[in-house]
C-alpha cells in the first residue's frame, strides 16, 4: 500500500467541504411575503406556510365554514388550501438553494494518476485544483443572488394577491349568481301561474287557444332561464371551491346572502395612480430584475477577459521513491474570445427588461384608469335601478293591482307587471354584482385594498327581502263577463310580453314616492295582502253568452253590471 503524498491537503479540502454543508432554512423569506401581502390586503392571515397551522389545516378550515362565508373567509381558506400556493412554495424554495449555491464557490478538484512500467515500480502523480474565478467573483455572485431572491419574494407576492384577488371576485360571482337564480325561479313560478290561470280561462271559454299557448310558452321560457341560471350558480359556486381548494364535505359551506351596496364615493384615479406604482408588487419584481441585470452587465465587463483559472498543488512520487511537488496553475488565454457574447447578450437582456418595465407601468396606468371608469358606470347602473326603474315597477304593481280589483284590466296584466317588477330587481342586483367585480379588477390593478374599502357600508336588498307573496289575481269574485270584455287587454298584455318588457310612467305612480332608499328592507306591502286565484267557473253562466257566439276580441255584452 503507497501512501499518498498530500495528506495534509486532502485534510483541509474535506475540512473545506464539510464547513460548506450547510442546510437551507425552509421557512426563510416567507415572514418577508407575508408582510408584503398583508400589508396590501389590508389584514394579517394565516398561511399554511406556517408549521402550527400545517399541522392542522382542517380545523381552521371548518372554524371559517362553519359561519356563513364571506369573501374574507374564502381568501383565507385559500391561503390555506389553494394548490397554487404550494407552488408558490416551490419557488421560493428554489430561489433559497439559488442563494445557497450562489454563496460558495466550486469544489475542489482531487486528480490521481499511477502510471507502471512492466518490471519497475510504479509512479504515482496528484494534484489539487480550486477555481481562482469563482472566488475573485463570488462577491459579486452572492450580492446578485441576494437581489434574485428579493426579486423572486416580490412576484411570488403578486401572485398571492391574484390568487387572493381571484377569490374574492370568485366569492361575488357565486353570491350574485345564487341571487339571479332565485329571482329566476320567481319568476318562473310567476309565469307558471299565469299559464295555469290561462288554461282555466281557456277551460271557461273565455280566452282563444292562441292565448293559452302564449301563456304557456311564456312559463317554458321562464322556467328554461331558471335552470340556465340554477346551472350558472352551480357553476360558479364550483370556481370558488377549486380556488379555495376544497371539495367533498369540506365544500359543504353556505355564504352570505346578500352584497354590500355600493360605496356613496369611490376613489379617484389621482390618487390610485401613485399608490399603484407603489404597491404593485409584479411592478416591484420588474424593476428589480432591471436593476440585477445593470450589475450584471458590470461584472460581466469587468470579467470578461477572465476565463477559467484553476489555482492548486500538484505532485508526483518516481519510481526510486522520490517526490516531486508543487503549486500548479491553469489559466484560460482569451485569444480567441475576449468576452463579446457574454456581454452582448448580457446588454439585451437588460434592455429587454426595461421594455417589460415600461410597457408594465403603461398597463397598469391603463387599468388603473379603465377600472375607474367601470367602477364608476357600474355604480350609476345600480343608482338608476335603485331610485328609477325599481320604484316605476313597484308603482306599476300597485296601480294594476288597484285595476284588477276593479276589473279594469285582466288577471294577466297584473301578473306581467309583476314578473316585470321581478327583472327589475334581478337587474340591479346584477348591477350590483359587477360593481364589486370591478372594484375588484381595480384592486388587482392597483395592487393593494383600496381607500375607500374601508369605508362602512350597509347591506343590498336581497331575495328575501324581494321574494313576498307574488301579485295573484282574486278571480272568486270577478264576475265572468267582466272577465270575458278584458280579453282585448289580456291581448295587449300578450303583446307587450313577446314584444320585450317597459317601463310606462303612470300618472298616479309617478306621484309615489320611492321605496327604495335604503338597501337592507324592501316594502312589500302592497303585494302582501293580495288574495290567492281562484278557478273560474268550467263553463259560462248564465251572463255569459257562449264562446263560439262572439267573435274573439270583440264581448257585446253590457259591461254595466260590472261596475263595482
Amino acid at each position: 500500500m503507497q501512501r499518498f503524498p498530500f495528506p495534509r491537503a486532502l485534510a483541509c479540502a474535506l475540512l473545506g467541504a464539510l464547513a460548506g454543508c450547510a442546510s437551507v432554512p425552509r421557512e426563510r423569506g416567507w415572514s418577508d411575503i407575508r408582510t408584503l401581502v398583508d400589508r396590501r390586503n389590508g389584514g394579517e392571515h394565516v398561511w399554511a406556510a406556517d408549521p402550527v397551522v400545517a399541522a392542522d389545516t382542517a380545523a381552521a378550515v371548518s372554524a371559517i365554514v362553519s359561519q356563513p362565508l364571506s369573501a374574507d373567509g374564502a381568501v383565507q381558506i385559500a391561503l390555506l388550501r389553494n394548490p397554487r400556493m404550494q407552488s408558490e412554495y416551490a419557488r421560493l424554495g428554489i430561489a433559497q438553494a439559488d442563494v445557497f449555491e450562489a454563496s460558495r464557490i466550486g469544489n475542489p478538484t482531487l486528480s490521481f494518476t499511477a502510471l507502471h512500467h512492466s518490471g519497475e515500480p510504479a509512479k504515482y502523480e496528484a494534484g489539487l485544483s480550486v477555481g481562482f474565478a469563482e472566488l475573485l467573483m463570488l462577491p459579486a455572485r452572492k450580492r446578485l443572488a441576494a437581489g434574485e431572491f428579493e426579486r423572486t419574494q416580490a412576484s411570488i407576492g403578486a401572485a398571492v394577491l391574484d390568487l387572493v384577488a381571484d377569490t374574492r371576485a370568485a366569492w361575488y360571482a357565486y353570491v350574485g349568481a345564487r341571487q339571479v337564480a332565485v329571482m329566476r325561479a320567481a319568476v318562473a313560478d310567476a309565469a307558471q301561474a299565469s299559464a295555469q290561470l290561462a288554461a282555466k280561462f281557456l277551460e271557461a271559454g273565455n280566452i282563444s287557444a292562441l292565448q293559452c299557448k302564449l301563456e304557456e310558452a311564456a312559463a317554458t321560457q321562464a322556467r328554461l332561464q331558471a335552470l340556465r341560471a340554477n346551472a350558472d350558480a352551480t357553476r360558479a359556486r364550483s370556481a370558488l371551491n377549486g380556488l379555495m381548494g376544497l371539495s367533498g364535505e369540506a365544500a359543504a359551506w353556505s355564504a352570505a346572502d346578500r352584497l354590500p351596496a355600493p360605496l356613496a364615493v369611490d376613489d379617484a384615479v389621482d390618487a390610485l395612480l401613485p399608490l399603484a406604482r407603489r404597491q404593485r408588487l409584479d411592478l416591484d419584481a420588474a424593476q428589480r430584475e432591471v436593476a440585477l441585470l445593470e450589475q450584471g452587465v458590470d461584472v460581466t465587463r469587468r470579467y470578461r477577459l477572465l476565463g477559467k483559472v484553476d489555482l492548486g498543488i500538484a505532485g508526483e512520487r518516481e519510481t526510486d521513491r522520490s517526490k516531486l511537488y508543487g503549486p500548479s496553475l491553469s489559466l484560460q488565454l482569451p485569444i480567441f474570445n475576449q468576452g463579446q457574447g457574454a456581454v452582448a447578450r448580457a446588454s439585451a437582456q437588460l434592455d429587454a427588461a426595461r421594455a417589460r418595465a415600461r410597457a408594465l407601468d403603461l398597463d397598469i396606468e391603463n387599468a388603473v384608469r379603465l377600472g375607474v371608469e367601470r367602477v364608476a358606470a357600474t355604480r350609476s347602473v345600480a343608482a338608476e335601478y335603485r331610485a328609477a326603474l325599481i320604484p316605476q315597477r313597484e308603482a306599476i304593481v300597485a296601480r294594476t293591482q288597484e285595476q284588477q280589483n276593479y276589473m279594469l284590466v285582466g288577471a294577466f296584466e297584473l301578473l306581467l307587471a309583476k314578473q316585470q317588477e321581478f327583472d327589475a330587481y334581478q337587474g340591479y342586483l346584477e348591477a350590483v354584482r359587477d360593481y364589486w367585480l370591478a372594484r375588484v379588477d381595480l384592486q388587482r390593478s392597483v395592487g393593494a385594498r383600496l381607500p375607500g374599502d374601508d369605508t362602512a357600508t350597509e347591506s343590498t336588498v336581497g331575495p328575501d327581502d324581494i321574494l313576498q307573496a307574488p301579485a295573484q289575481p282574486d278571480m272568486a269574485h270577478m264576475h265572468h263577463g267582466a272577465a270575458e270584455a278584458t280579453r282585448s287587454g289580456t291581448q295587449a298584455g300578450d303583446d307587450a310580453r313577446h314584444a320585450g318588457p317597459s317601463s310606462p310612467q303612470q300618472k298616479d305612480g309617478a306621484k309615489r314616492p320611492p321605496r327604495h332608499e335604503g338597501h337592507d328592507t324592501h316594502d312589500m306591502k302592497d303585494m302582501k295582502d293580495m288574495p290567492r286565484p281562484t278557478a273560474p267557473a268550467a263553463a259560462p253562466t248564465q251572463h255569459d253568452p257562449p264562446a263560439d257566439t262572439q267573435p274573439e276580441g270583440n264581448p257585446s255584452h253590457d259591461r254595466s253590471g260590472d261596475t263595482p
